[in-house]
């Protein structure tokens, strides 16, 4: 196990000279006047505040890597040679009717009404960040077609350069919003939904009440940070003017852009980029209720919550409100967390790690449970990117989990499938990929199910990054389908905390399922014993 504290890492662009290292600082055990670098505190040294963020901005997505004592991969899952669960009605487990194509992975989440999703899986919010905006076609559509949920972060009105305000400060008009909403929804498939997140600033400008009224959105969600940060979300803008125009705006921005001493250095050119910031959200019971109140009287079908990696206080109130209030999904996001825009340091050291949390959040869920009470639908997110990820997830939260967001894993076939087309028009492409064809069809396995889909008039229109989008959704669905049949689980409601078995005591200990050589001793005994 590897808890070092490096003071060098790929994601902030910064090595350590030798190979020896403090555990601890991650300071080199020999530091020599003259060396030329280039460790965190040597580009500290002339870069300064820079070196709090993975560069460079809008080209990058990062995600912590911090080794925890224990994670998901402490859990294996049980295979089983007898019996069949979850089948439809009527259908009795055979070895013709019970193979792993007839597993049925969709799921569904809502209080009352309910959204249907193909695979249990969805979107990370892809909000303000460069990386969403200038990709936004292919996550959209890959999302829209993949009948998946598409999550729809916060501040993406509150940058637009082209809003337009009320004199009252509130939303008349967001181009970018209103491109984001109409590119999911014209390819939807009647399986998932677009939702947008609300943070500080945009329940200040009024988002709710404009992607309500001008475009009926069914789905508000609201948010407690999420698994890469407690603070409010961060965009960098590399203009002075861009950074005055965001600051009159109510954003915090720093270094301060109105300060003369920093637009001296900016003109120097020391200066490069300027850091965007949403205020710290502060919650109380009455006004969660209040709010979610609100939103529904604005119209909205389902509200839901998105919650980062906190401790266990804020994760029980998270829970116990959202069983109150009735909100329709909550989604637990742990530590470390990927995203386009997060403080490196606390990406790494901050918050509960996911199976930690999510550990919690079962005990906590069962607990209302036990009370009578109704425990409102939960996602897990925290560093899943293949199908055992989300079947362990769907496991180890069971009756309550139902689906698992997923952040950089659903955006990097986007931005695969983006470059491969650049790539094809440029004539550039990598023998990693050419290995397979020349052809947008030879190279993309799932190119004719997309075409199926979309039809050949609209194919031409449907970005590469799309389709690779599809591709990776299928790839996990058919992945689960192959580990539900093992473990005869033949929908997602039959997954149960049975299917995993702990490989370490401690393992055991944190999450309550139990050590390998416990799991289903019991009936092992009994066997024997007959």
């Amino acid at each position: 196990m590897n808890l070092q504290r490096p003071n060098a890492n790929e994601a902030t662009r910064t090595t350590n000279r030798s190979k020896s290292v403090v555990p601890m600082s991650g300071i080199c055990t020999r530091c020599i006047d003259g060396c030329t670098g280039n460790c965190e505190i040597f580009k500290s040294t002339f870069r300064g505040r820079e070196l709090i963020y993975p560069g460079p901005f809008g080209d990058v997505i990062a995600g912590g890597d911090k080794d925890y004592p224990i994670d998901y991969s402490h859990l294996n899952i049980q295979g089983y040679a007898l019996g069949a669960t979850g089948l439809p009605p009527g259908v009795v487990g055979d070895p013709d009717t019970a193979t792993f194509p007839a597993v049925n992975t969709e799921t569904e989440y809502g209080w009352d009404i309910k959204v249907k999703m193909k695979v249990p899986i969805f979107t990370g919010a892809l909000g303000s960040t460069e990386i969403a905006r200038k990709n936004w076609e292919h996550f959209a559509i890959g999302a829209a077609i993949s009948g998946v949920t598409l999550v729809c972060g916060e501040n993406v009105c509150g940058i637009d350069p082209q809003l337009e305000l009320d004199s009252n400060g509130k939303v008349v008009s967001a181009p970018d919003m209103d491109r984001r909403i109409e590119i999911y929804r014209r390819y939807h498939q009647g399986y998932g939904e677009i939702l947008v997140q609300m943070n500080v600033e945009d329940t200040r400008l009024g988002v709710a009440e404009y992607v309500r009224n001008k475009h009926g959105l069914e789905t508000l969600e609201l948010k407690w940070g999420q698994g890469a940060k407690c603070i409010g979300g961060e965009i960098k803008v590399n203009s002075l003017e861009r950074a005055l125009e965001l600051q009159k705006r109510g954003y915090i921005v720093t270094p301060d852009p109105s300060n003369p001493v920093n637009q001296a250095a900016y003109k120097d050119g020391a200066i490069k980029e300027f850091e965007r910031h949403s205020r710290l959200g502060f919650i109380d019971e009455e006004g969660f209720y209040t709010e979610v109140q609100r939103l529904r009287d604005l119209g909205f079908k389902r509200v839901t919550l998105k919650t980062g990696a906190y401790g266990l206080r804020e994760l029980a109130m998270a829970i116990k409100w959202g069983s109150k209030a009735k909100i329709d999904l909550l989604t637990i996001d742990g530590a470390p967390g990927g995203t386009g825009m997060s403080p490196w340091r606390m990406m790494e050291e901050w918050g509960m790690p996911s199976l930690y949390l999510h550990a919690a959040a079962y005990r906590f869920c069962q607990k209302l449970a036990d009370k009578g009470e109704r425990v409102p639908d939960i996602a897990f997110a925290g560093g899943f990117s293949s199908e055992d990820g989300v079947f362990k997830a769907l496991a180890l939260g069971a009756p309550f989990t139902k689906a698992v967001c997923m952040g950089r894993a659903l955006m990097i076939p986007g931005m695969v499938g983006k470059n491969i087309q650049q790539w094809l028009r440029d004539g550039k492409l990598p023998n990693t990929v050419s290995q397979f064809g020349s052809t947008p069809e030879e190279i993309f396995i799932n190119y004719e199910d997309v075409l199926s889909i979309v039809g050949r008039d609209e194919m031409s229109k449907i970005p590469l990054g799309a389709v690779g989008i599809y591709s990776y959704a299928e790839k996990i669905k058919v992945g689960l389908q192959q580990l539900m049949a093992g473990a005869r689980c033949f929908s997602v409601p039959a997954i149960t905390r049975r299917e995993l078995m702990s490989l370490t005591e401690e393992c055991a200990k944190v999450t309550g399922i139990p050590y390998l050589m416990d799991a289903y001793s019991e009936e092992a005994m009994e066997i024997l014993n007959s």
